[in-house]
C-alpha cells in the first residue's frame, strides 16, 4: 500500500482562458498519464462545447505518478472552470486538495477571477503556488505580473513560478514545488470514514458517480454507505480513480481522489459537497463547507413547436441528473403553450443548458426574458418569493418588496473607469471602493441589484474596456427598493408572456422599447391597434399600429364628393363597431421574436 507521504492533492484555479487546461495536458504528457499518440488539446475538456469556446465547465479530476529519485509520486489534480457561474464548483474542488496553483496569464495579469479564486483557496487553509503562464508571449510582461502578486495578493514575488504551458518553460519547476510545497493529505487519523463528493455524473448503466476524495478511512466495493448531507443509504458497486478514464480498482484509501459507483438513479439525491461514510465506520461529524446550491437566474424554456413538449421534458430531467445545480418545473402560457420554469446559477450557465438542449438533443427552444428571485411582505402580514411576474400581486397588497443584490468586483483599465462607474451608476449601482493594482488598472468594489446585470452588463463593460475588463461577483443579501410589475396591453388585454418586474424608473423606458418592437412586429389589422405598457393601471407607453385601410371611394369615377365622404363615413362606423367586438390574436413569431430581441 503506498505510503501517504508521496500523495499530494492540488488543483489548478485561474480566470477564464488563462491556460489551465492547457497546464493539465502538459502534465499529463511529462508523468506519461496519456500515451503521446492518444493526446490530444483539451483532453480533460470532454464536452464539445468546452472545446469550442475554450472554457472549462465541469470540473474533471485526474491521477497520475511522478517518478523522482526512485520515489514513486501520486498527483491527484482537479481542473476547474475559471467562470464566476461555477464558483460553487470550484469551492469543492478546493476542498478536496492540499494545494492550488494559481495561474496567472502573462499578458493580462491579475483579473477578477484570479483574484476570487486565490480569496477562496486561502479561506480553505491551501498552499497556493502561483504560476506565471504565457511568458513566451511578445506582450507578456512577468514583472509587473509579480508587482501585482505582491500588492494585490500579498503573495511574495519570489514564490512565482515562470512558465508556458504551450512550450513547457518552467514546467521542471512547477513539478518540483508540487512534491516540495504542496502537503501530504490531512485528516487521516481521524475517527471514521469520511470522503467528500465534489462533483457527481450520471450513467445511463450504472446510476449516479460520485467523484470522491477520501480523507480518513477506506472504501471499498460492496462497503455500506450513507450521505451525511441527504441521509441516503447505499451500496457502493464499484470505486476506482481517473487515469484520465475511470479505472477500477479495490478500495480508495485516505488520502486518495477517485470515483463511487451508488447505484443511485436521482442525481437530487446526491448534493455537491456531501460526506460520504460508511456504515460499519461512522463519523462523528461532516467535513466541513457543506452547503446547498441555490439557483440565482430563472428563465421559462419553452419548446418552438409545443409537439415537442415530450421531448423537452426527458430532455430537461436528463440535464438535471448531469448537473444538480440545475432546477426545473412545469409551467404553461398562453403564448407559449407548456414548458418549463428553471433555474441557473448565472447568465453563463443558462447559456450552456440552453445551447446543450439545442446541440445534444436537438431541440429548437425560446426562453423567457431571465428574471430573479424577489421577497415581498404583503398588507396582510404573509411574505413570499416571486421568480415570476404572473404571481406578482396588486400593488394595493403590498407592503415592500425586496431584490437581490450583489458584490461585484470589476477590474478596468485607468482610461475606461469613468465609463465604467456611469455603467454602476446607470444600473442602479453604488461604488464602494476604487483600488489601483498597477499604473494601467484599477479595481472597482460596488453593489448592484442582480437584475441589472442579467442582459447586457457584461457585454457592455466588455466594450467600454475593449475587451480588457473583467468582473467577478457574489450575493450580498436583499435590499428593499421600488419595484413594479410592468403589463403589455394590446387592443385592451394583457399579454401575460411580456410582463416583466421592473423598478419604476426604468418603467417607461422599457415600456417604450417593448411597445416599439410590438409595433413593428405585430400584423396589421383592419383597425387602430392600441399597443401600452402600464404600471398599476396607469399607462406609461403607447404605440399606435395603424390599420390596413381599403380604398372604398376607388369605384367612385367622378360624381358629387357627397358621395365619397358618405362611403367613408360608412367605413369609418364599420370600423369602430369592428374594434368594438375585435379581437388581436398575436402569431407565436411575433412572441419569438420579441423574447429574443429583449436578450440581444
Amino acid at each position: 500500500m503506498r505510503s501517504t507521504d508521496t500523495i499530494r492533492n492540488f488543483c489548478i484555479i485561474a480566470h477564464v482562458d488563462h491556460g489551465k487546461t492547457t497546464l493539465s495536458d502538459r502534465l499529463l504528457e511529462l508523468t506519461s498519464t496519456v500515451e503521446l499518440r492518444n493526446m490530444k488539446e483539451q483532453l480533460l475538456d470532454s464536452m464539445d462545447l468546452e472545446r469550442e469556446r475554450g472554457i472549462t465547465i465541469k470540473s474533471h479530476p485526474v491521477s497520475m505518478i511522478y517518478q523522482k529519485d526512485k520515489e514513486d509520486y501520486l498527483f491527484n489534480l482537479i481542473d476547474t472552470p475559471g467562470h464566476v457561474d461555477f464558483s460553487y464548483e470550484v469551492s469543492r474542488s478546493l476542498a478536496a486538495c492540499e494545494g492550488a496553483l494559481l495561474l496567472i496569464d502573462a499578458a493580462q495579469g491579475i483579473e477578477a477571477q484570479t483574484v476570487a479564486n486565490a480569496h477562496l483557496a486561502v479561506a480553505q487553509g491551501l498552499e497556493v503556488i502561483p504560476v506565471i503562464n504565457k511568458v513566451d508571449l511578445p506582450s507578456a510582461e512577468p514583472e509587473r505580473i509579480m508587482e501585482q502578486l505582491e500588492d494585490v495578493l500579498a503573495i511574495p514575488a519570489e514564490e512565482a513560478i515562470l512558465a508556458s504551458a504551450k512550450s513547457g518553460i518552467g514546467l521542471p519547476e512547477i513539478i518540483r514545488a508540487v512534491i516540495d510545497r504542496v502537503p501530504s493529505p490531512r485528516w487521516l487519523d481521524e475517527k471514521g470514514t469520511r470522503a467528500l463528493v465534489f462533483d457527481c455524473i450520471y450513467d445511463a448503466f450504472k446510476g449516479v458517480i460520485c467523484y470522491v476524495r477520501v480523507f480518513s478511512g477506506e472504501l471499498k466495493q460492496g462497503s455500506s454507505i450513507s450521505f451525511m448531507g441527504s441521509d441516503v443509504k447505499t451500496q457502493i458497486k464499484e470505486v476506482g480513480r481517473f487515469s484520465p478514464h475511470m479505472v477500477a480498482e479495490d478500495s480508495l484509501s485516505g488520502g486518495k481522489v477517485g470515483y463511487i459507483v451508488t447505484g443511485i438513479r436521482d442525481v437530487a439525491d446526491v448534493k455537491l459537497g456531501d460526506t460520504v461514510t460508511r456504515m460499519d465506520d461512522m463519523a462523528g461529524e461532516m467535513l466541513p463547507g457543506y452547503k446547498e446550491v441555490r439557483p440565482m437566474v430563472f428563465s421559462g424554456i419553452y419548446p418552438l413547436d409545443t409537439s415537442d413538449y415530450e421531448k423537452l421534458k426527458a430532455s430537461v430531467a436528463k440535464l438535471r441528473l448531469n448537473d444538480a445545480a440545475f432546477v426545473y418545473q412545469s409551467e404553461s402560457s398562453a403564448a407559449l403553450g407548456f414548458g418549463f420554469r428553471c433555474g441557473f446559477l448565472g447568465l453563463l450557465h443558462m447559456e450552456i443548458i440552453q445551447e446543450r438542449l439545442r446541440r445534444e438533443y436537438d431541440l429548437d427552444i425560446i426562453s423567457t426574458y431571465p428574471s430573479v428571485i424577489y421577497r415581498l411582505r404583503k398588507t396582510d402580514g404573509t411574505e413570499m418569493e416571486i421568480d415570476n411576474p404572473v404571481f406578482f400581486p396588486d400593488a394595493s397588497e403590498i407592503e415592500w418588496i425586496e431584490e437581490p443584490m450583489i458584490k461585484a468586483t470589476v477590474h478596468t483599465p485607468n482610461d475606461s473607469i469613468g465609463d465604467m462607474l456611469a455603467l454602476i451608476s446607470e444600473k442602479r449601482g453604488i461604488c464602494q471602493q476604487t483600488e489601483t493594482i498597477d499604473t494601467s488598472r484599477v479595481m472597482i468594489t460596488a453593489r448592484l441589484p442582480l437584475n441589472e446585470i442579467l442582459v447586457d452588463f457584461n457585454d457592455r463593460l466588455k466594450s467600454l474596456t475593449h475587451g480588457y475588463g473583467s468582473m467577478d461577483y457574489e450575493p450580498d443579501g436583499y435590499e428593499q427598493s421600488d419595484l413594479v410589475r410592468m403589463e403589455i396591453l394590446v387592443n385592451g388585454e394583457p399579454i401575460e408572456a411580456f410582463s416583466s418586474i421592473v423598478h419604476r424608473q426604468k418603467a417607461e423606458t422599457r415600456g417604450r422599447a417593448l411597445c416599439g418592437k410590438l409595433k413593428d412586429l405585430l400584423p396589421k389589422q383592419l383597425f387602430k391597434v392600441a399597443i401600452q405598457a402600464a404600471v398599476n393601471g396607469k399607462f406609461v407607453a403607447r404605440e399606435t399600429l395603424s390599420a390596413m385601410r381599403k380604398d372604398v371611394t376607388a369605384k367612385c369615377y367622378g360624381g358629387d364628393i357627397s358621395r365619397k365622404r358618405k362611403l367613408l363615413e360608412k367605413q369609418k362606423e364599420g370600423k369602430k363597431r369592428m374594434k368594438q367586438i375585435g379581437s388581436v390574436s398575436i402569431p407565436q413569431e411575433a412572441f419569438v421574436q420579441v423574447l429574443r430581441s429583449s436578450q440581444d
